[in-house]
């Protein structure tokens, strides 16, 4: 499963952190960093990550 986030988009409030934190971090400058290649396993999390982003930044391919 590949994680995309459209970082022109994204304004960093951190929502998909809360579902899905083995996936998306907030790294010490306070930018969104995650993980593009995540396992099936988390494909649950992501999907509610997506779903969570106040500004629909999250998408996900299979």
């Amino acid at each position: 499963m590949k994680v995309v986030v459209d970082m022109d988009v994204c304004k960093d409030h951190g929502q998909c952190v809360f579902s899905a934190p083995e996936v998306f971090q907030i790294n010490e400058n306070g930018r969104l960093v995650y993980v593009a290649e995540s396992d099936e396993s988390l494909r649950d999390a992501v999907e509610e990550a997506a779903d969570v982003c106040p500004l629909q930044a999250i998408t996900i391919e299979d």
